[in-house]
């Protein structure tokens, strides 16, 4: 005759910690150092679920058996991490574990099947037994592994790794949001700068002029008046495309810009942007000296996100140059169909080991950390090179300078 133990929750009052509190335990008195059978009965807290429990452990106390075994009831409303990992898709549900292989018995008339089932899984606990025996594993590490703690360890474990994943996702995603947010204001900040000055430089000529203009003069007045509001309206534009690419830009650092590529003088293109420097040049008495020369092939490329590589390096140039120094552009046609062009300026040079890292998102160099600027607009001129399948790199020595260079493809 088999005699069954209370509960755990009823009795034990010193049941182990680790033990859920919906988790009920039935067991032989027999030792477990031999082999066992493991059931658990999965139910949640429908009407009927104590009578089921009542059933099946009064059936379990009617069964011969030849074999401890151990009977554990879980209430999924509470686990349900063990149903996922038991892949149960019903409850009630009667689960025998051990010995494998697993069988599951659901429906109603669980009691029924239980004991249509007991006597073969006693024979295959037998059988289990035997090959244990046969392999000389020790019965007490059989015990152990199988036990009923064992198994309630194994859920916490699993319900923890789960917690742990699904906030290490939270963190990488909210991380995600903070840096794309941080470069947006960034690139606002730095890129629409220079546009905006121009459109309100243009703008304060043109009222000026406007208020000023006399007949004798009146014609002259008409055709400035044109060129600046053809320049700001242009400079608009700029705007507008920056801040439309800044909301439609992917979200990858290492993503592609969206450039749309024609046949372009980049020649004519630097002449038209050093113009934009001219008046902040005279500020500083800067020295500028080009080497364009007349007959460059044509390049391939997006026109406004060049112009914005060029206004970069130039805006750095007259930055880092002192007064009365010396800037240079250079555009030379290589050999391997591509044009490059060079922006050098007479500052304080880039140390070696920061060569590489000033392409680099928000990185900036120690000694410019108090200076005004986002460390964002070399990053921005490399994205932009590479996606014109381009090159971009810096020749750098302390106190004699620096020279910025880029390739682009010669259009075919």
């Amino acid at each position: 005759m088999v005699n069954y133990s209370l509960p755990l929750r009823q009795q034990d009052t010193n049941r182990p910690s680790h033990l859920p509190r919906d988790f009920v335990k039935v067991s032989s008195e027999k030792s477990n150092n031999d082999g066992f059978l493991q059931l658990l009965l999965f139910i949640n807290k429908r009407p009927g679920s104590q009578e089921q429990i009542q059933a099946i452990r009064k059936s379990l106390s009617k069964l011969k058996t030849d074999y401890p075994f151990e009977f554990n009831v879980i209430d999924v409303g509470e686990q349900p991490y063990m149903a996922e990992h038991f892949k149960l898709i019903a409850t009630p549900a009667l689960l025998k574990i051990h010995p494998e292989p697993r069988q599951t018995l659901t429906g109603t008339n669980l009691v029924a099947k239980l004991e249509y089932w007991w006597p073969r899984w006693q024979r295959s606990l037998k059988e289990s037994r035997y090959e244990d025996n046969s392999q000389c594993e020790s019965q007490q590490a059989i015990s152990e592994k199988l036990s009923a703690s064992s198994i309630s360890c194994a859920a916490e474990l699993m319900q923890m790794s789960d917690e742990i994943f699904r906030l290490k996702r939270e963190k990488e995603q909210l991380q995600a949001q903070l840096k794309f947010k941080d470069r947006i204001i960034a690139m606002l900040a730095h890129d629409l700068r220079n546009p905006l000055t121009a459109v309100s430089l243009a703008l304060e000529t043109l009222e000026s002029t406007q208020k000023t203009a006399k007949n004798e003069l009146l014609k002259s007045s008409t055709s400035l008046v044109e060129r600046l509001t053809k320049q700001a309206r242009y400079q608009v534009r700029v705007i507008d495309r920056m801040i439309t690419d800044i909301l439609e830009r992917p979200r990858g650092k290492n993503a592609k810009l969206h450039i749309q590529p024609e046949k372009l003088d980049v020649g004519a293109l630097c002449y038209e942007v050093k113009m934009q420097f001219r008046d902040r040049m005279r500020s500083k008495n800067l020295q500028l000296r080009t080497d364009i020369p007349n007959d460059l092939p044509l390049v391939y490329a997006d026109r406004e996100r060049i112009r914005q590589v060029i206004v970069n390096l130039i805006d750095n140039a007259i930055k880092y140059t002192p007064k009365e120094g010396e800037i240079q552009i250079i555009v030379l046609d290589r050999t391997t169909q591509k044009v490059q062009v060079t922006v050098c300026d007479s500052g304080p040079g880039i140390p070696k080991e920061n060569r590489d890292c000033i392409f680099e998102d928000s990185f900036r160099l120690k000694r410019d950390e108090s200076q005004e600027g986002y460390g964002i607009g070399l990053a921005l001129c490399r994205r932009i090179i590479l996606s014109h399948y381009g090159k971009i790199w810096v020749d750098s020595s302390p106190n004699n300078g620096s020279c910025f260079h880029f390739t682009l493809p010669v259009y075919r």
